[in-house]
């Protein structure tokens, strides 16, 4: 949930106060725009006027999608500037909801391992491995952290190896194997006059950094626009000249899978979908001055839905349902080519 560009890239407070605005003007998005800009708030430093946006998260009227996100990243933050018992308290209550998705657990876990609390990690992390990955064949993406995250806090503790680090193994895709990545010894090898020491361990590093970027948000992604069936053909009838960009469903699909993997071949990151609306076209378009039928305007509502936190991240995982909304997987869909 945290943006990844360094603070003397960018103006937080002015980003900040950007998302603030935004949530207030598209409040069916505020909770996804608030994240964001906590975030912001947090990397500037003023770590109190994240919390407020926590709370106004959570004292909201509107159902949260996430309330054990909001929860969790309110804790690591008020930590992080010594409301500790607060902090604790909520760790405590998140703990005892078990919640199903893997992101507050992540964030409450590492909280803990940052402060040195390994024993009360270790068992955080584990809670939530058992919770969520007891009879998972396949662990989830969203799920890898918590099982990098437990490895790392066993190697910290001299655990011997057990099932679930031999499942995070597995999982671990970097050249550098997750026994180098979490050796607690490495940093004396920092003070090493050997040439072939110091390259191994910035070989690790460049492998750890790697993997935590990979694991970082970024404040939105490169989006592609989708049209739903009865949305698309509702368009393409109020707005005929958007049929030559639309000349069939299967062919906008087909588009769709093609486009976001010649990105992802050109080495570009972050990728993800947007769902589009008639409505809320029309109305993008009226605050833009323009015509609906304008086919220039269809990139700039995708970049704007995916602004206010709208996108679905691509590729989705070969088990999980497609994002054309067949039904079917998306290795059986469209990730079978």
């Amino acid at each position: 949930m945290r943006p990844d560009t360094p603070a003397e890239n960018v103006d937080h407070t002015a980003e900040a106060a950007r998302l603030e605005r935004t949530a207030d003007l598209y409040p069916e998005d505020a909770e996804a725009l608030l994240l964001r800009a906590a975030a912001h708030r947090e990397l500037s430093g003023d770590r109190p006027a994240a919390t407020t946006l926590y709370d106004r998260l959570l004292a909201s009227d509107a159902a949260l999608d996430q309330p054990f996100l909001v929860r969790a990243l309110k804790a690591s933050n008020l930590w992080e500037y010594g409301h500790e018992a607060e902090a604790r308290a909520i760790i405590t209550g998140i703990r005892a909801a078990a919640p199903r998705d893997p992101a507050p657990w992540v964030i409450v876990a590492e909280s803990l391992e940052a402060h040195d609390e390994l024993e009360q990690a270790h068992e955080t992390y584990t809670q939530a491995v058992r919770l969520l990955l007891t009879g998972v064949s396949q662990p989830p993406r969203a799920a890898h952290p918590l099982l990098f995250g437990r490895h790392r806090v066993r190697r910290m503790l001299g655990a011997a190896h057990d099932e679930w680090d031999a499942l995070a193994d597995t999982v671990h895709t970097l050249p550098v194997t997750l026994d180098e990545l979490h050796d607690p010894k490495r940093v004396w090898s920092l003070g090493s006059e050997n040439p072939a020491e110091l390259e191994a361990e910035i070989l690790r590093l460049r492998a750890e950094v790697g993997a935590f970027r990979e694991a970082l948000s970024r404040p939105f992604p490169v989006a592609v626009l989708h049209w739903p069936a009865a949305e698309l053909t509702e368009l393409t009838e109020a707005y005929p000249a958007l049929n030559v960009e639309y000349p069939s469903y299967d062919a906008h699909l087909a588009s769709i899978e093609a486009d976001l993997r010649e990105l992802a071949a050109s080495g570009t990151g972050n990728l993800g979908i947007v769902t589009g609306t008639v409505p809320s076209f029309e109305a993008f378009a009226a605050s833009e001055l323009t015509s609906p039928d304008d086919p220039a305007l269809l990139p700039q509502y995708a970049t704007t839905l995916a602004a206010r936190g709208r996108a679905t991240a691509w590729p989705p995982e070969r088990s999980a349902a497609c994002w054309c909304g067949s039904g079917r997987t998306y290795g059986d869909c469209h990730g079978t080519a």
